[in-house]
């Protein structure tokens, strides 16, 4: 297997918390990000202050042509052993009847195309079908595909779920071909997505619901992550992680 783990979205939040777990369990980490340079050369330099190797890689994953350069930076780091599916959004929080077709198009484009199209990627180098020595592959999904999100965001709940569906098949596709595909659903992590979506106090809002009592760290869906890329989920493949604090 390879020794390269490209983690999308990988500036912030849970991309950059998992981007930091890789590379203490001896990854070599592509970050990378839409926009943020900045953001994802803090991540790269704290990797490499603690001995690891790191590069940052620009790809809106809703541009195909980004993608497909994005890979070849990747292939020249080294051989891709895994993909960590993790570039999102949110959108203001609004009714279904309030929704224009260009936010939709921009949900499905990042959360659902994006995700496809760098997995297919990740397939082409990782199969055995394709000369490749096997992998991991694991995807972003959300607690919000099992609840919905009424009133704030149905259809980032429903990007997610297909997120979901796309995990179980294309786990039973590739199993035979050495690469394990799995999904996270993180419950409510305190991220800054939510003030993307209009909300920053929304963990804080909401934690009462949460049989735990409070909201989840990045770190804790980060270490769920890299167990899943790891040998010792060996035989794990197809399944929906929750980390949501029992919600």
């Amino acid at each position: 297997m390879g020794n390269v783990v490209l983690v999308t979205g990988g500036s912030r939040g849970i991309g950059a918390a998992t981007a930091l777990a890789a590379a203490a369990e001896g990854w070599k980490v592509a970050v990378n990000y839409a926009a943020r340079r900045d953001a994802a050369d803090e991540v790269v330099h704290a990797i490499e202050s603690r001995g690891g190797q790191a590069i940052a890689v620009q790809a809106d994953v809703a541009d195909e042509q980004q993608v497909l350069a994005m890979y070849e930076e990747v292939d020249r780091f080294g051989t891709l052993g895994a993909l960590v599916n993790n570039a999102g959004v949110v959108d203001v929080a609004a009714r279904v009847d309030e929704m224009s077709v260009a936010r939709l198009r921009r949900m499905f484009d990042i959360n659902v195309l994006g995700s496809i199209v760098c997995a297919r990627e990740a397939v082409r180098r990782m199969s055995t079908k394709h000369g490749g020595a096997g992998g991991s592959i694991v995807n972003v999904s959300s607690a919000a595909a099992r609840l919905g999100a009424a009133g704030q965001y149905v259809d980032y709940a429903s990007a997610k779920g297909a997120i979901d569906v796309f995990t179980m098949g294309l786990a039973k596709e590739v199993a035979g071909e050495g690469i394990r595909v799995n999904a996270v659903r993180p419950g409510l992590i305190e991220t800054d997505i939510h003030a993307s979506g209009g909300i920053p106090d929304r963990v804080e809002r909401l934690k009462h619901q949460v049989p735990m009592q409070r909201g989840g760290t990045a770190e804790e869906v980060a270490h769920a992550i890299v167990w899943l890329l790891s040998p010792q989920a060996s035989y794990t493949t197809m399944s929906l992680l929750d980390v949501s604090g029992g919600r």
